[in-house]
């Protein structure tokens, strides 16, 4: 199947925070054929290849931006095989992470359930290693196979990769990666006994976080633990920011790490109520807030 190529994709269509203007072009990817057929592309289409799933965590300028989007789209029913220590999962990086879950549940394979609520797809999930709730994608992790233009399909054992707070690297050496398949290793448990967890960690979820919102999720990451410093949220919180709105952008009521479209935002307000909330932490805090939303600029 041959690779399906999408000129000046709009990323305000293509994120959860429904921001940013056109990039250079989108290569939709369903079959390994069509990886073959990219690898030879590539450099025809200028600009940087970047990897997009459902985009949840982006936050796209106006542009135009430089960039080549590349998404997975193979999104096949994943594949469980049993083995003495419970049941090893592979399924494609185009699987949705909600329908991964709701799968899982109905099939009695635990592990996944404390990443309710989160959107976007399992290539993502695995790429910013997605986490809540103790939960951390990496940790039930058992292989990746990734692909890069020069060497092409490969997998790698979790051990051969490092998985850190939001981060994920391949150890595949400079240059573009892509999240293609992932094999994760899960338990057996009763399907009620899963349904029950998800359903409090979304519950939980609801009641704290803008999950129907025009979001990118949570917008800094939490300080090193090291520092002794509160999360992000509650330092956001702390220094006026919850419910702050910029134009049509506000850090939500709900929980202050989180950046909402409220319909009409744009991204030059995005950024600027990105860096009143770090200045604003920082003033009183003496807290340095990292972004763990991508800018694209």
């Amino acid at each position: 199947m041959s690779v399906e190529l999408i000129h000046a994709p709009r990323l305000s269509e293509r994120t959860t925070l429904r921001l940013g203007g056109p990039a250079l072009a989108e290569a939709v990817l369903r079959s390994e054929a069509a990886l073959d057929q990219l690898a030879v592309m590539l450099p025809g289409l200028g600009g940087h290849p970047l990897a997009l799933g459902a985009g949840s965590n982006l936050l796209a300028t106006e542009g135009p931006l430089p960039l080549v989007l590349v998404r997975p789209a193979n999104d096949a029913a994943p594949v469980v095989r049993q083995d003495a220590e419970g049941a090893l999962l592979t399924v494609g990086a185009g699987f949705g992470l909600p329908r991964l879950l709701g799968l899982c549940q109905r099939l009695g394979l635990a592990g996944l359930e404390g990443l309710t609520g989160i959107p976007g797809r399992v290539g993502g999930a695995v790429a910013m290693n997605a986490g809540s709730y103790g939960v951390e994608t990496g940790a039930l992790v058992a292989r990746v196979r990734l692909w890069t233009p020069t060497q092409g399909l490969v997998w790698r054992t979790a051990a051969e990769c490092a998985f850190g707070y939001r981060h994920f690297d391949p150890r595949l050496g400079a240059g573009f990666h892509l999240v293609w398949e992932v094999e994760f290793r899960l338990k057996a448990d009763a399907p009620e006994a899963i349904r029950a967890r998800m359903d409090a960690a979304y519950a939980k979820k609801k009641a704290t976080q803008p999950v129907t919102a025009k979001s990118a999720g949570c917008v800094f990451k939490n300080p090193p633990a090291e520092t002794g410093a509160q999360s992000a949220g509650l330092l956001l919180d702390q220094a006026g920011l919850r419910g702050k709105t910029m134009g049509g952008m506000a850090f939500s009521c709900l929980h202050a790490n989180f950046l909402v479209n409220l319909g009409s935002g744009t991204p030059a307000q995005a950024l600027e109520l990105l860096d009143l909330g770090r200045s604003a932490v920082r003033a009183r805090f003496g807290v340095e807030l990292e972004t763990e939303v991508v800018v694209l600029k």
